[in-house]
């Protein structure tokens, strides 16, 4: 089992890979029921066949939420802590039968006014099979310290 680095254990650099998913039309339909976003060109096949895409593809923000949760299970892994937000640009679709991976790297560090807290910010990259970046962006994470942890 990888273990979840305190803030004050991170360095800068360090780099993470997840593990791979396959994006499949369940995954997508979950996602629309789920959200209630069943905009035709994620869920009706025949509209999304006359789309640009010509496919049906997945939600955008769905790229996102499974590039944060592929992140926990990175060989790289955080102590919980609180998302601070995220700055992240959708580039290609992702379709049904991707495999996706995400990989980010610290990009910097910095300590709170908070005490015991500290923030990395984690430019990252989901990528499908061809190597193709299809959604990249950065993440804010604020996470707490070892001697809080040892002090709490």
């Amino acid at each position: 089992m990888t273990q979840e680095l305190f803030f004050d254990e991170i360095e800068t650099g360090a780099t993470g890979v997840s593990p791979k998913v396959t994006m499949t039309s369940a995954m997508i339909m979950a996602y629309a029921d789920l959200t209630g976003d069943h905009t035709p060109v994620h869920t009706d096949e025949d509209y999304a066949r006359k789309s640009s895409f010509g496919e049906r593809v997945a939600h955008g923000l769905f790229g996102l939420s499974l590039a944060d949760g592929l992140k926990t299970r990175a060989d790289l892994r955080f102590q919980p802590g609180m998302s601070l937000g995220w700055n992240w640009d959708f580039r290609l679709p992702i379709r049904i039968g991707d495999e996706l991976h995400v990989e980010f790297h610290v990009a910097s560090k910095r300590e709170t006014r908070r005490k015991g807290w500290g923030i990395v910010v984690l430019p990252s990259k989901l990528i499908n099979q061809n190597g193709e970046i299809v959604q990249e962006g950065e993440h804010k994470l604020m996470l707490p310290m070892r001697s809080q942890a040892v002090a709490a």
